[in-house]
C-alpha cells in the first residue's frame, strides 16, 4: 500500500489555516523516517492562523515552512503520490476532490474548527490545544499501524475507525 518513497498522507480542510496545518506538523514529527505529511485546502485562506503557529512554536515545532495553499499545489508530475487523504473538516469531506494519482484511500476525521472560537485569548488557545490533542491521538494511532503491510481495504477500515474516536 505504500507509495514510492514512504507512506504519504495529505490532510485536507477548506481553509488550510488551522486543523490541516496542525495535522501536517504532528504527522511529520511522529512519522519521521516512516511517513511524510502535507496539508492543503479546497479554498485556502491564504494565511495560517496565528494561534496555530503560536501553539506549534510553544511545542517546539519549526513553523517557517507552513503556508495556506490549495490542493491544486499537489497536481502535476512532481506531486507526491499519496497513500491516504484525510479530511479534517466536514466541509472538505463533502467536496468533490481532485482525482489523485495512485488512488489513495480516503478517510474523514471531523474535528471542530478552533479558528471559529471567539472570546478571550485563553479560550482560543484552549480550543487550539484541544484540537492538537485530538489530532495527535489520531495520528499516533494511525502511525502505530503496520502501514507497510496493510492493503487498501484494511487501511480504509483502520483510518475510518480512528476518525470515529470520540473527541
Amino acid at each position: 500500500m505504500k507509495a514510492p518513497g514512504g507512506f504519504n498522507i495529505l490532510f485536507l480542510c477548506t481553509g488550510n489555516s488551522a486543523r490541516s496545518i496542525l495535522a501536517d506538523a504532528i504527522a511529520n514529527r511522529l512519522g519521521a523516517g516512516r511517513a511524510r505529511a502535507w496539508s492543503a485546502g479546497s479554498k485556502p485562506t491564504g494565511r495560517v492562523n496565528p494561534a496555530a503557529l503560536t501553539l506549534l512554536e510553544s511545542l517546539g515545532y519549526e513553523t517557517g515552512g507552513f503556508r495556506s495553499k490549495s490542493w491544486d499545489a499537489f497536481e502535476g508530475p512532481d506531486a507526491p503520490v499519496f497513500d491516504l487523504i484525510v479530511t479534517v473538516c466536514d466541509n472538505a469531506a463533502g467536496e468533490t476532490c481532485p482525482v489523485w494519482p495512485g488512488k489513495p484511500m480516503r478517510a474523514h476525521w471531523g474535528v471542530e474548527d478552533p479558528a471559529a472560537v471567539a472570546g478571550p485569548p485563553a479560550a482560543i488557545a484552549a480550543a487550539f490545544a484541544e484540537t492538537y490533542r485530538l489530532l495527535h491521538e489520531r495520528i499516533e494511532r494511525l502511525l502505530a499501524l503496520p502501514l507497510d503491510s496493510l492493503d487498501s481495504p484494511a487501511l480504509k477500515r483502520e483510518a475510518d475507525a480512528i476518525g470515529a474516536l470520540a473527541a
